[in-house]
């Protein structure tokens, strides 16, 4: 697939093409000393010579030593503001003469690039595509989003210690389809990206760009970095075996390191902001105080909050250990009931951004220690 090259310095040039396509491109951008996803309108604006430093409730940037575009792992912030906005108006309704009024909202879904799209977000991506697209109640913003998204997916040549992707089978190499796919390689004085095209939107941006066919050496070097960091995750003490998640899970669903984990744990629902897949939801109405205007909000919510699963006499999942078991035991094996796949995809983003520094693979570890006991 990744048959040419594009020079470091003709970066830029991708995206003014991009631009000049009608799309909105939206990338990696340097902001409050994080690494976050923002507007792009040119490669200087990328976190070129940044990487981060991620641990159980530790984020940090820092920089390299060398001018990497995308030497770094994920940050805060993933793909689904982009598709399953955060807070969005369903309909309004106002009261007139001839009665209630109510119009529908139809979200405008303008044409967005997205650059810099790893493995796991790319999984991810396709997760809720199953969630919104392919269930039986289909999601119309989300379905008129992902319609105009064009992926410009980069191969990990780095990983932060948090990232577990290959345990889920989701990365580091990019294994899913996008309009078109990089591999970053620095090699001395040489920097360069390997670069192809998985669809035909991603093959005629490609044919505008001032790409060379890649020699048997920069293949070589392209595959070289991907392995190596296969090697960095898999040598790791993140890696483990997720085959059998689904079954410990339900083997152990009275195991007391859910009494353990909730001790720690606040129910402050960070793990499920950051995640790429949680797509919990509330709906809101609302009303002015007149009783003239209405409106219905739809916007993330999350299992941890104490009245997601409130219901008539009370809610179902009072407590921060049901609260969490709830969390993880969905994340790791009902879903496989209700989607066919895991709801994880190895990011890491729950361990960084826990600021009790609670770490899924150690609760997994954790559950198989109690178990053998």
């Amino acid at each position: 697939m990744y048959n040419f090259v594009l020079q470091a310095d003709d970066l830029d040039t991708l995206i003014q093409v991009v631009r000049d396509e009608g799309y909105q491109v939206v990338g990696p951008v340097p902001r409050e000393g994080a690494i976050v996803y923002g507007q792009v309108n040119s490669a200087s604006e990328l976190p070129r010579g940044w990487t981060d430093e991620q641990e159980k409730g530790h984020y940090r940037t820092r920089r390299r030593n060398d001018s990497a575009f995308f030497g770094f792992a994920v940050g805060p912030h993933s793909w689904k503001q982009y598709l399953q906005l955060p807070d969005r108006q369903v309909w309004r309704a106002r009261r007139t003469d001839n009665g209630i009024q109510v119009t529908e909202i139809v979200d405008e879904a303008p044409a967005v690039a997205f650059l810099g799209v790893r493995s796991c977000e790319l999984h991810a991506m396709a997760i809720q595509d199953r969630v919104f697209i392919d269930d039986h109640y289909r999601n119309d913003s989300y379905v008129n989003r992902r319609a105009n998204v064009f992926t410009i997916a980069v191969n990990c040549t780095s990983a932060a210690a948090t990232c577990f992707c290959s345990s889920m089978e989701t990365g580091p190499a990019v294994t899913l389809s996008s309009d078109l796919a990089m591999t970053e390689v620095i090699d001395g004085q040489d920097h360069y990206f390997l670069i192809g095209s998985d669809s035909y939107r991603g093959s005629q941006i490609l044919g505008k760009l001032p790409v060379v066919p890649a020699n048997a050496r920069q293949l070589e070097l392209a595959e070289q970095a991907i392995q190596k960091t296969v090697e960095t995750l898999e040598a790791g003490p993140r890696s483990f075996d997720s085959s059998d998640l689904k079954e410990l899970l339900y083997r152990n669903l009275e195991s007391p390191a859910w009494d353990e984990v909730a001790e720690r744990c606040l129910s402050c629902a960070n793990c499920t902001l950051v995640c790429p897949t949680c797509f919990c939801s509330t709906v809101e109405d609302r009303t002015d105080l007149e009783g003239q205007q209405a409106e219905r909000r739809e916007r993330w919510d999350s299992c941890f909050t104490g009245d997601f699963s409130y219901i008539s006499g009370g809610a179902v999942r009072p407590d921060t250990r049901s609260r969490y078991r709830q969390w993880m035991s969905h994340k790791l094996a009902t879903w496989h009931d209700q989607f066919d796949s895991s709801g994880c995809v190895g990011c890491g983003r729950c361990i960084a951004w826990c600021p009790v520094g609670i770490d899924l693979t150690e609760q997994v570890a954790r559950i198989r220690e109690l178990e053998a006991e």
